[in-house]
């Protein structure tokens, strides 16, 4: 099995024009001795707009890592891959996030989830979790629910994991399965049975993306009760933490935080308990980056800022097809967006003002940056005008991108 490093961050790239200015982050990063691996990663669905193929973000690493000299470990993330799509990233990853929300209380046979549930009956009644000071009542219909409900999610996560170690073999990557796009959270006694199916199946995840308590929309803040997510997230630590101790879970196994970009109201909170309980963490952010190449190209002058200016026109004009994708994980009311003739009008620092995440300024505006999240497409379809564009102007480009994962992000977890 290779080995995961105790903290690691997903830095997505769309367009695979950032990778030294993400890099460079990462590096800061450990010369301030905050010890993060970097891990690329790019979804299917991102590789089709964009029409790039999962060697192209491999390329892009290795590229960053020998242009700066970077020695350290770094991984690519076949991000959100299933049995349809996960043959074409086998020769070009070494992570693989298996999503199996899909199969989540998908129909089984009863004889298939019978042996499993009637494995883990000894756990139901009162179930404790050293560190956790509140007993979970687990009731057997409760127990049968939760086996039914999610087996097919981990039986799938199985085949999948097979079909990567039969071509890749086992010790050649890390594996990580997610359950975080669907509607309803995994609570702490349902991550215990999850990885105790997880282990049934001899699945050596070392991480775990369940779904959390609140809303957690593409590239803006955290949106539900902190105080809750906080309760949540240190039980799944226990959880987990009795599992490694109790259960010979890999040792390294971790909680991942996937659309973990711009969550800045809970970072803090992360940064807290995976300090109190010496845990790991894996963040996962994407559309970040595109978001800060927007941002830079607006501050680059005249032809940058009409550039955007028309990408968010056409957002704008398309709001629906790019936004129904994305449903799960955005909150837009039309009716609450600048118009494009608004748009228009504004300057370079007022463009940026209400793009760039920073909470509290008078300028920013979540669902103005939720539509450009969603409206790369619109930049995919501009080809080589947009790509030569980021070329022309890649030094205040890349500027944004290294400050917003430096300083937003990194320090916010462990500054």
């Amino acid at each position: 099995m290779k080995t995961l490093e105790k903290y690691s961050f997903g830095i997505g790239d769309r367009f695979t024009r950032q990778g030294e200015a993400q890099l460079r982050a990462i590096i800061r990063a450990n010369k301030n001795g905050i010890p993060l691996v970097p891990v690329w990663n790019k979804s299917n669905r991102e590789h089709q707009i964009v029409k790039t193929v999962p060697s192209d973000t491999w390329k892009e690493a290795l590229s960053a890592t020998k242009k700066l000299g970077y020695n350290g470990n770094w991984y690519v993330d076949a991000d959100h891959i299933n049995m349809q799509n996960v043959e074409r990233y086998m020769d070009h990853s070494n992570f693989f996030t298996i999503d199996v929300a899909d199969a989540i209380g998908a129909e089984c046979d009863e004889d298939e989830w019978r042996e499993i549930f009637e494995s883990l009956l000894p756990f139901a009644g009162n179930l404790s979790i050293p560190g956790i000071e509140e007993t979970f009542e687990v009731s057997k219909d409760a127990l049968e629910g939760t086996v039914k409900k999610f087996y097919p999610a981990i039986k799938e996560a199985a085949l999948i994991y097979r079909s990567i170690s039969d071509v890749r073999g086992a010790d050649n990557y890390v594996a990580e399965i997610s359950m975080d796009e669907v509607e309803d959270p995994q609570t702490p006694p349902e991550l215990f049975f999850i990885l105790l199916m997880i282990r049934k199946f001899e699945i050596p995840v070392q991480t775990i993306a369940p779904k959390f308590t609140g809303r957690f929309n593409k590239g803006v803040d955290y949106v539900g009760d902190v105080e809750q997510f906080r309760k949540e997230f240190e039980q799944d630590l226990m959880v987990i933490d009795h599992l490694v101790k109790s259960f010979d879970l890999p040792a390294n196994l971790k909680l991942s935080v996937h659309s973990g970009s711009d969550k800045f109201s809970i970072y803090p909170v992360i940064g807290e308990l995976i300090r109190k309980h010496d845990k790991g963490i894996h963040i996962k952010t994407a559309g970040t980056t595109w978001l800060e190449e927007v941002i830079g190209l607006s501050l680059a002058g005249t032809e940058g800022l009409e550039m955007v200016k028309s990408f968010y026109r056409k957002a704008y004009e398309r709001m629906e097809e790019l936004c129904t994708p994305y449903a799960t994980v955005i909150d837009i009311d039309p009716d609450k967006l600048p118009t494009p003739a608004e748009v228009e009008g504004w300057s370079s620092e007022l463009f940026s003002n209400t793009l760039r995440h920073i909470p509290g300024h008078p300028d920013y505006d979540p669902m103005f940056r939720q539509l450009i999240h969603v409206g790369y497409k619109v930049a995919a379809e501009a080809g080589d005008a947009y790509l030569d564009m980021l070329e022309k102007h890649s030094e205040i480009v890349g500027e944004q991108v290294e400050e917003n994962i430096y300083d937003r992000h990194i320090m916010r977890l462990f500054g």
